[in-house]
């Protein structure tokens, strides 16, 4: 049996918190979401603003190679008639191959939102569904609060289905639209509908009670052939059913098809573009696309992994373009700085290079530092016990300067003065904080020399005191997150300075994205 999946990031998805996208943020994201073959695409609410109507006349240009894209909407308002219903005629103007349309499916809602009857609230659905059916190829009907108002009354949604299924709705779907179902009660309420008198079946899940993937993976064990989520999962309060997770849920833990499957491998990449384009730090604990997703950590799950990868993961990460990573900590034997060092020749435990990379991180680690969160950092160490490392700038002196002048925000200026192959230069810029001025005033000393600084942006920084009961001159850890838009990596430095901390994580982005960059040339 095949499954569809239908994406709502551009609409549901932006009604989560912190989540805004420009127009063409969207419309290069629907051209991602087609690469990797969803088959539908909500583009948004073309009746609500100028923005959203904007997105369906610009994505008709851009000739989508599967997937098909979805103007969203409400029914016609009570009393009134589809032919001259502003939201129907915005849908219907918008051209698109398919039309979803919400309607109540709650009698407390039909009562005491829309104040309607039962009767208005069911001949208002029905005359929606006719009315979109003549313009467009494809219509569905979202039931909103359709499981509350099942538990309710079973009857008046029923009677519901029946007209949606009469009216021509080419699929029905139920949306748990508090997010307070369970996955029990999803499969007994889809289960116990007459689905052989009905059009098909999809759900649409929040995940306010932390089952919305779950919810969705049982409503296609009882019948439902459309699954709607948003990638991230984000949307309106806890989110939406996450597709980052149900796509290879049923790809590889199921025999149902979807046709995303074949380039699963370019999920990881696809969740995180989305996340740089709203500008949010995606979530390294998100299953399957998570930088910790196929992260080991303690020495004797690394010893398995080199051993017997099977044996620890449920399945390979590249099959969803993420990567295994093994965490370096004190935890680490000389196993997992072996199976580092794959990469740049043939090492075993008795190598005196791995001898050396170990004492000097047990060095680093009782000097404060922390590797496993800062990868980028013990990758640099690496390749200088190596003699493999090529240092971007040497630092001669920097100097920064903040002011504050009544009530005007801080402001901090500041020059570095480097080495750049051999040749002594001067960086400036200017910013709220220091950190944020050695980040401009490096990259305008270094982007004469290496433009592909250009690429890389700060997107995280954290401070941790690691010995608070010295006050003022207790030592701290800066950990600084940066990424390419493909990429991203961690770095860390520590000092009884902050700024001299934040430095040293800083220049260390830098020096990582260097070497790797020689490298890959």
């Amino acid at each position: 049996m095949k499954v569809d999946l239908y994406d709502t990031t551009l609409r549901d998805g932006m009604q989560g918190i912190e989540v805004s996208f420009t127009l063409t943020d969207k419309i290069q994201i629907a051209k991602a979401l087609d690469d990797i073959g969803f088959d539908y695409i909500e583009g948004g609410f073309p009746y609500s603003n100028e923005k959203e109507a904007a997105f369906f006349e610009a994505i008709k240009k851009e000739n989508l190679s599967h997937a098909k894209v979805a103007a969203f909407g409400s029914t016609m308002a009570p009393g009134g008639k589809a032919e001259t219903d502003p939201a129907l005629n915005a849908m219907v103007k918008t051209e698109m191959p398919a039309i979803t349309i919400v309607g109540k499916s709650s009698k407390a809602h039909v009562e005491k939102v829309i104040h309607t009857t039962i009767e208005e609230n069911l001949r208002m659905i029905v005359k929606s569904i006719e009315f979109c059916k003549k313009h467009t190829d494809e219509v569905f009907l979202d039931l909103e609060h359709f499981f509350d108002g099942y538990k309710s009354d079973p009857e008046f949604v029923l009677d519901i289905l029946r007209a949606g299924t009469a009216a021509g709705a080419d699929a029905l779907i139920l949306c748990d639209t508090n997010g307070g179902t369970l996955p029990g009660e999803v499969m007994d309420i889809i289960g116990g509908l007459p689905q052989n008198e009905l059009a098909a079946i999809g759900v649409h899940f929040h995940d306010d009670c932390g089952t919305a993937v779950a919810n969705s993976i049982c409503s296609i064990d009882r019948g439902a052939v459309h699954i709607q989520g948003t990638i991230n999962g984000w949307g309106e309060r806890c989110g939406n059913a996450n597709l980052c997770s149900i796509a290879p849920n049923i790809a590889f833990k199921t025999e149902y098809e979807v046709n995303i499957a074949p380039k699963l491998n370019e999920l990881t990449p696809l969740s995180r573009f989305v996340s740089e384009k709203a500008n949010i730090i995606p979530n390294k604990r998100a299953p399957y696309v998570g930088e910790a997703a196929f992260s080991h950590k303690a020495g004797q799950h690394a010893d398995v992994i080199i051993k017997a990868a099977e044996l620890m993961e449920h399945l390979p990460g590249s099959a969803i373009g993420n990567e295994r990573r093994i965490l370096i900590s004190e935890l680490a034997g000389k196993s997992t700085i072996v199976k580092k060092l794959d990469k740049y020749g043939k090492y075993d435990k008795k190598s005196p290079e791995v001898k050396a990379i170990i004492g000097e991180l047990k060095n680093k680690e009782n000097a404060g530092y922390e590797y496993e969160a800062a990868e980028a950092s013990f990758e640099l160490l690496v390749l200088k016990e190596l003699g493999l490392y090529k240092q971007i700038t040497e630092l001669n002196n920097y100097h920064l300067e903040s002011f504050k002048t009544g009530g005007f925000e801080s402001k901090t200026i500041g020059r570095v003065f480097l080495e750049v192959d051999g040749k002594r230069v001067m960086g400036a810029g200017n910013d709220i904080g220091p950190v944020g001025t050695l980040d401009k005033a490096l990259r305008d000393a270094l982007l004469p020399f290496h433009p592909f600084i250009s690429k890389i942006s700060l997107v995280d920084y954290k401070v941790r005191v690691l010995n608070p009961e010295k006050a003022s001159a207790a030592k701290v850890r800066v950990f600084i997150t940066s990424s390419d838009h493909e990429h991203t990596w961690d770095t860390v430095g520590v000092s009884e300075n902050i700024v001299e901390a934040s430095w040293e994580a800083l220049i260390d982005s830098f020096d990582y994205y260097y070497n790797r960059y020689l490298n890959e040339k």
